[in-house]
């Protein structure tokens, strides 16, 4: 327990051998489950999550002997829950071990190990990958918020410091940078930065409110729920945190991973517009974006005709005046939209230093 509320880690792993049995033998001491994910590892990753397990649980009947105080989280792991995707081991000690019958990427995982907290009820659950790029001292910084009410989700940052912008390869923080400007658009959270973070704690309440089972199953996943999030009106804290960079290799294809969630953010930008702003409710930014929208896309189609029709010296040609007037509008249109947007959010974002 954590200051009186129970805390489950999600830990997914896919070929981590070598990496998550640290991760799971150096989780801190009021963790009351580690729900271990293995992902249809090709190694053995599985092997070492279950020798992990049982060493951690020899830990805890070591302490249990000697007179520390040991609270034990009783559940089932979840097990009814996640029947149709996975088989659930019986817990060792605090750790759940769950193989996946398939493969289903990071996002599957997560959704995984979600559902399983969220059967068993508990207080705060937290994503840590089993890579050991997550600093586990830092945990408590991500449950105060949550904790303590001032918070329904925390996430990890890594733009907020300008050292911790430096420890973070110049390739990574570029993608990173590109994909936090779409996540803001897509999310609207407009505060919140680093959204590939997944370093990330949250409430039984969030957790229940989003459509878990509907959880984007790929590296865009913490991109998604954040979507979800800002629709049900929930409270994100950014936490400046440093990464650890070690001699694990990333399995992400860019080739595939950039389209994927670009076109994931696209849908996630709609529906949330379609839904909140719609919906739940009524808001006129809505239209301000698709008018927006829709006078830029036409001055660029504009554009493009008569440059073709110019070149071709056949067509008809679009006024340069004209052009100029539908982009104006579209981007003010635009301008109007976003700025109505952070408005609606700024009271459910914080950053904590």
């Amino acid at each position: 327990m954590y200051r009186g509320a129970s805390v489950g880690v999600v830990l997914p792993a896919y070929n981590e051998e070598g990496f998550v049995g640290d991760v799971i033998r150096e989780m801190p001491a009021y963790i009351d489950r580690i729900y271990a994910i293995d992902d249809r590892s090709t190694d053995g990753t599985l092997d070492e999550i279950l020798e992990a397990a049982r060493d951690d649980a020899d830990d805890l009947e070591r302490r249990d002997s000697d007179g520390e105080p040991v609270e034990q989280l009783v559940t089932d792991g979840g097990a009814s829950a996640l029947s149709s995707r996975a088989t659930v081991r019986d817990a060792i000690g605090r750790v759940v071990p769950i193989e996946h019958r398939e493969n289903r990427g990071a996002g599957g995982a997560i959704k995984t190990g979600y559902l399983a907290a969220l059967a068993d009820g508990v207080d705060a659950t937290v994503t840590v990958d089993a890579d050991g790029q997550m600093d586990l001292s830092q945990l408590p910084r991500l449950l105060d918020p949550i904790v303590e009410g001032e918070a329904d989700y925390a996430k990890g940052n890594r733009l907020l410091s300008r050292e911790y912008r430096a420890a973070m390869p110049r390739f990574r923080f570029i993608g990173n940078a590109i994909l936090t400007f779409l996540t803001k658009i897509a999310s609207g959270y407009w505060k919140t930065m680093d959204p590939q973070n997944g370093y990330t704690a949250i409430s039984h309440d969030a957790l229940a409110a989003i459509d878990v089972e509907n959880l984007y199953e790929y590296y865009g996943y913490c991109n998604d729920l954040l979507v979800k999030l800002n629709v049900r009106e929930m409270r994100v804290a950014d936490v400046a945190m440093p990464a650890v960079y070690g001699e694990e290799d990333s399995s992400i294809t860019y080739s595939q991973y950039i389209p994927n969630v670009s076109s994931m953010l696209l849908h996630d930008f709609l529906w949330r517009l379609k839904t909140k702003y719609l919906v739940l409710d009524f808001h006129p930014l809505a239209f301000f974006y698709l008018a927006g929208a829709g006078l830029a896309a036409t001055g660029v189609l504009a554009a493009g005709v008569t440059l073709f029709a110019t070149l071709s010296t056949v067509g008809p040609t679009v006024q340069g005046s004209t052009i100029l007037l539908l982009l104006v509008a579209g981007v003010a249109f635009l301008l109007f939209a976003m700025v109505f947007d952070m408005g609606e959010s700024e009271h459910l974002e914080r950053q904590v230093q």
